[in-house]
């Protein structure tokens, strides 16, 4: 696995990692023997999974785990550990198997327990539910992305950090992962970058659930990632682990990123359904199984591990062991000779946020109207000195979503802050998952808003691994204007809150910018999505000041009162004199509609009534007050708001081409056409 890096130096791992030594042919078949049967067992014991897959991909998953891989089960989130994707999750049980025999905190009990509720063997691998498994997979062709992501990972924390950083990324991927999209925006991306440090086996068996591949697709894939800028090669007997071995070399000594289509046979040595599309989505049953352990001369009993293979493992295992422990040493000579950048690195791991944060944040809060897109673009500019892990872009659009942040990365200098991700929302998304899941970096994507449906696979997955990435969604309603409908989101901030986990802030001014900022570098267990203005907003003076949600360390403190403190603000509630007994109004509004509560609250004062303005960045921490009549203002889908105000003005159909100010009012976004509804909602004027 020696070869050049980027730069054409020798990069001989002897000097950083301990050879494995290869096991014999015969600890070979019968390591590659029990991982099939291993898998088989899973899914017959739950009557549920897959095993056509575990069964064909088992010599290359052996291959790569014991020839190649370097990771030590006792500390899997050990920073230079080799990562490994099982892009195509429905095989999980093939993962299983690979984590129990090398000695990660999987027993048996739990490979007997797959699929069951509350197990740490779900039917698709999950972030978090599973030692070792470094994303969830499952919606495929998103693994490679994240794979993808994790390469970029560390190649710029190699170029920041290369006394320390120096490990490869593989993923196993399957025909599904290749026919959808997002394979394609990921592996593009890739090529494009050139990340060498990134190797991705196909598992080539031609079927897919329906049947044959080329029922659907005959893409020639070799020629395809060539053309992408890979090293290609086939290997094309899925059963040789000397050739797959050979092959992983040699993709390793290529300073390209490689795809290795190895050829299979899906549910390999199952007599009867081998090779079709009978052996992926189902149990082979107990005739088929018994026949295949026979055919494969399997005489031991379900779920056993010889004890060949369990030693072969677990010297594998010490040796990934002692690597960690020469890393150790490693990082501990760096730290004294550089202990600035030393802790510097293990606070970026540790996603703990430098002192200086909020006084930053303060410091861009202004009089001048301004977009909130201007005044995001204005908290990424002063938050990048402070906060040198914080890296990110935009599906092209940096300039109009206010995400410019110095020079991009290249192939030849991954050291910068800004990556170019190029019209690529999906991809995108998935890889800055992968940087987020690689750990060090604090990551952050923009786009339109209404673009948002092209990444929201990823933007979910975010949330369910509870990954803080950053989503700056800018050009928040129909006041987007000429570009017309297509470009106005509608059902899209709505959209967005109805998935768990995900934290929503559309702020209104300067002041509401920044600590949505704040709050979302101050989360760390899932995604924020930052909805911002394309048009120009009033400041709004009288807010509170910004409320300090870390400490001078960094630590969180209680980010859910500053939402509703300084998220929520109230403007001062004024009625006629005389103490008659006058109904009170809550005008709740978000992001851009804001001043237009105020402006419209000046008049129902005029009128007689007690009224309150609320900014709401963040719904989720919103209350109505029983006591007041509750009308919220937001240019979008009243879905979410009917029921929980009394009145709801919003829009609930597609907008027009047309000047912002001019679509805007034709959907009643105008002081007066607010009034009317309100007035005819409380009855008429006093």
């Amino acid at each position: 696995m020696d070869g050049p890096d980027q730069e054409g130096r020798a990069m001989p791992e002897s000097t950083v990692h301990r050879p494995l030594v290869a096991p014999s042919v015969e600890t070979d078949q019968l390591a590659v023997d029990t991982l099939r049967f291993l898998a088989a067992d899973m899914v017959e014991a739950a009557n549920s999974g897959h095993p056509g897959m575990p069964m064909g991909a088992a010599p290359m998953a052996w291959t790569l785990w014991s020839r190649h891989l370097r990771h030590d089960p006792a500390d899997p989130a050990w920073a230079d550990r080799d990562r490994f994707v099982l892009s195509a999750g429905h095989g999980s049980a093939l993962l299983y198997g690979l984590l129990h025999l090398f000695g990660y905190d999987l027993p048996v009990e739990e490979l007997r327990r797959f699929r069951q509720l509350g197990s740490r063997t779900p039917g698709h691998p999950e972030f978090g539910e599973t030692p070792g498994v470094e994303c969830t997979t499952g919606p495929l062709g998103q693994g490679l992305a994240m794979a993808v992501g994790m390469a970029l990972a560390e190649r710029m924390s190699h170029a920041r950090y290369p006394e320390i950083t120096e490990h490869r990324t593989y993923a196993i991927v399957g025909d599904g992962c290749l026919m959808e999209g997002v394979s394609h925006e990921a592996a593009s991306f890739a090529g494009h970058l050139g990340l060498g440090r990134l190797i991705v086996l196909w598992d080539d068996n031609a079927i897919t659930i329906d049947g044959a591949v080329d029922r659907s697709c005959g893409d020639d894939q070799i020629a395809r990632f060539a053309a992408y800028g890979w090293h290609t090669e086939v290997v094309p007997d899925g059963t040789d682990i000397e050739a797959i071995d050979a092959a992983i070399r040699r993709a390793g000594a290529d300073p390209r990123p490689s795809f290795l289509a190895v050829r299979t046979v899906i549910g390999h040595g199952a007599p009867d359904v081998a090779g079709t599309a009978k052996a992926h989505g189902s149990p082979l049953g107990a005739d088929q199984l018994a026949r295949a352990k026979e055919i494969a001369g399997w005489g031991y009993p379900p779920f056993t591990v010889p004890e060949q293979v369990g030693a072969t493992c677990a010297v594998l295992a010490e040796i990934g062991a002692e690597d960690r422990a020469d890393w150790l040493d490693r990082f501990a000579e760096f730290a004294a000779a550089a202990p600035e950048r030393a802790e510097e690195f293990a606070r970026a791991c540790a996603r703990i946020l430098p002192a200086g944060i909020v006084d930053a944040l303060s410091g861009i809060v202004g009089d001048a109207p301004r977009a909130t897109r201007q005044s995001s673009q204005a908290c990424l500019d002063a938050v990048l000195p402070v906060l040198p892990e914080l890296v990110g872009g935009s599906a092209d659009l940096a300039g109009s979503t206010g995400t410019s942040c110095g020079p991009v990365v290249t192939r030849d200098d991954y050291s910068r802050t800004a990556i170019a991700f190029g019209i690529r929302e999906f991809g995108m998304a998935a890889i800055l998952n992968g940087i987020s899941l690689h750990g060090g970096f604090r990551v952050f994507g923009s786009t339109f808003l209404v673009f948002a449906d092209y990444l929201r696979p990823a933007l979910r997955l975010s949330a369910l691994m509870g990954q803080p990435v950053i989503y700056v969604f800018t050009h928040d309603s129909i006041a987007v204007g000429e570009d017309g409908p297509t470009h106005q989101p509608v059902e899209h901030v709505e959209s967005l809150r109805v998935i768990p986990g995900l934290q929503v802030l559309r702020p209104a001014d300067d002041a509401e910018t920044a600590l949505a900022w704040e709050l979302a570098l101050s989360r760390t267990d899932g995604p924020t999505a930052l909805v911002l203005s394309r048009q120009a907003l009033p400041q709004d003076n009288t807010n509170a000041p910004i409320q300090h949600v870390t400490d001078s360390q960094g630590d969180a403190t209680d980010s859910q009162s500053a939402v509703e403190s300084a998220g929520s603000v109230d403007i001062a509630a004024t009625g006629s004199p005389g103490g008659e007994d006058l109904r009170t109004v809550e005008l709740v509004a978000t992001g851009s509609e804001v001043a237009l509560a105020r402006a419209a609250a000046d008049q129902l004062r005029a009128d007689g009534y007690t009224v309150r303005v609320v900014s709401v960045l963040d719904r989720s921490h919103y209350s109505p007050d029983p006591a007041a009549h509750t009308v919220s203002i937001e240019a979008g889908s009243t879905a979410g708001w009917v029921g929980l105000v009394d009145l709801a003005i919003g829009i609930d159909g597609f907008g027009h081409s047309g000047p912002g100010a001019e679509v805007m009012a034709q959907h009643g976004f105008t002081v007066q056409a607010v009034l009317t509804r309100i007035r005819e909602y409380l009855g008429g004027t006093r």
